[in-house]
């Protein structure tokens, strides 16, 4: 039967040293609690209930998009406690009702599909997930007789000898619905923490003589909580190594996989090549044979076939077609548009602009709020000056235009189809199609002045040495 499922979210995580609530430090890209959210769908839930503390504005506005409920702990006393809040969705379950934490973010559906799936062919009143770890500090150990598990101990109330245990609680259970309803009445807080603990429900199951069932989980990172900034790091680099593998299962080159960030949400086609130090985030998505060197970071973007993207470059929520080179060294800021066969050369900026099919801009150059047409050369230096320090203009550079070097086209410009902007020239008015503009000044040769300077710099020195 398809389970209800509750996840515990309310705690801030002191250990974490953070003012942000633990569910929402992130992990590959996204808050923790998204992931715990992804494994949950693949059990497809009847209902799914987060309960929420700290933070409890920040935790809904994640939440959306995702199909749950959110209930309220206002004081956090305990997980039972917080189990507590959920008690209507708990009293509606027509199925198993799963219990999990927000700080689990590598749990895989595989291993909560295993749960559900010992939980019902035992009929057990609780299944609890389980791992045998060689740290246990920090750890719920789980306590056993012949008949099975009696009870979870934890840290802060056990004894020594408790203290060696090495199966540890992984803090998911399944419980029979009506069991846990009546259980959560009967927790006591007599504990170290002052708290209502929720494996306490275990000892209450065996009192009634019900059924205790445990699942060992195979994989300890699975189920490894996020408790500490060190956890987090583990935890960031456990799922890269899952994802980067299953890229290049799928036909990817990584060349140096330990460096390499790939987002949950992007996409790559198949014999894309990544070089070291590289990072794809947010809904990113790659088309067949693109490179991408050492030390870029593309966000948001979308680039087609067979694009280069040359070391140390940034390409933010960009659309890149077939065939481009970018950089090195170059910055795309929000808005650009690269046609096929365009080249973005180093130390260039492009800021909400079309660049058309075969332009070049190959070095030193700034294009800000322009379209650009078809077999445009843009010379080094170029700048669109796009604002006047009240508004933004547009800049149109028709097709086939050339503009030479260190030119300035003051916005709002049409360069006319085929023209020539020589270098140096500071465009203020329209160029027509076919016209060369220049603003230089005329050049003018002082004979003799060189040979004047040297002379006096001589006397200069001469002067100084009396």
């Amino acid at each position: 039967m398809r389970p209800t499922v509750i996840i515990l979210a309310a705690g801030l995580g002191t250990r974490m040293k953070s003012s942000l609530a633990k569910a929402l430090h992130p992990v590959a890209g996204k808050p923790m609690l998204l992931h715990v959210l992804d494994a949950v769908g693949g059990t497809d839930p009847e209902r799914t209930v987060v309960v929420l503390g700290h933070q409890a504005d920040r935790v809904r506005q994640a939440l959306a998009g995702y199909p749950v409920e959110t209930v309220l702990q206002e004081q956090q006393l305990g997980t039972g406690h917080a189990v507590r809040q959920a008690a209507g969705a708990i009293a509606a379950a027509t199925g198993p009702v799963m219990v999990l934490c927000a700080d689990t973010p590598l749990l895989s559906a595989a291993t909560l599909r295993s749960l559900l799936d010992v939980h019902g062919k035992k009929k057990a009143a609780i299944t609890l997930l389980t791992a045998i770890v060689d740290a246990p500090q920090g750890y719920g150990r789980i306590v056993r007789s012949k008949g099975g598990v009696t009870g979870i101990v934890e840290e802060k109330d056990a004894t020594a000898k408790q203290k060696k245990i090495a199966e540890v609680n992984a803090g998911i259970y399944c419980f029979r619905g009506d069991f846990l309803l009546g259980a959560l009445g009967g927790l006591s807080n007599r504990n170290a923490q002052n708290e209502y603990y929720l494996p306490d429900t275990i000892a209450l199951a065996r009192k009634k003589k019900l059924r205790v069932e445990s699942v060992v989980c195979s994989d300890t990172d699975e189920v490894m909580g996020i408790n500490s900034r060190q956890d987090l790091s583990r935890a960031e680099r456990f799922l890269q190594d899952r994802t980067n593998a299953r890229w290049m299962r799928d036909g990817v080159t990584l060349l140096d996989p330990a460096t390499v960030f790939i987002g949950p949400e992007v996409t790559i086609g198949r014999d894309v090549v990544l070089y070291s130090h590289t990072r794809l985030e947010g809904a990113t998505s790659l088309g067949e044979g693109c490179v991408v060197y050492p030390g870029s970071r593309i966000t948001d973007s979308s680039l087609g076939s067979g694009v280069t993207v040359k070391d140390h470059c940034v390409i933010d929520q960009s659309t890149i077609s077939d065939r481009v080179s970018v950089g090195p060294f170059a910055h795309l800021r929000p808005g650009t548009v690269i046609a096929v066969n365009a080249r973005i050369g180093n130390f260039v900026e492009v800021k909400k602009s079309v660049i058309g099919e075969g332009s070049k801009a190959n070095h030193l150059s700034y294009i800000g709020d322009a379209t650009v047409g078809s077999g445009v050369n843009i010379g080094a230096g170029v700048i669109t000056c796009n604002y006047d320090g009240f508004t933004k203009s547009r800049t149109v550079i028709e097709d086939d235009v050339f503009i030479g070097s260190d030119a300035q086209l003051v916005a709002p410009v049409r360069i006319g189809k085929g023209a020539l902007v020589a270098a140096g020239a500071t465009i203020t008015r329209d160029v027509p199609p076919d016209a060369l503009a220049i603003t230089r000044v005329p050049q003018e040769n002082k004979e003799g002045v060189a040979g004047r300077r040297r002379k006096m710099l001589q006397d200069k020195k001469a002067a100084g040495n009396r």
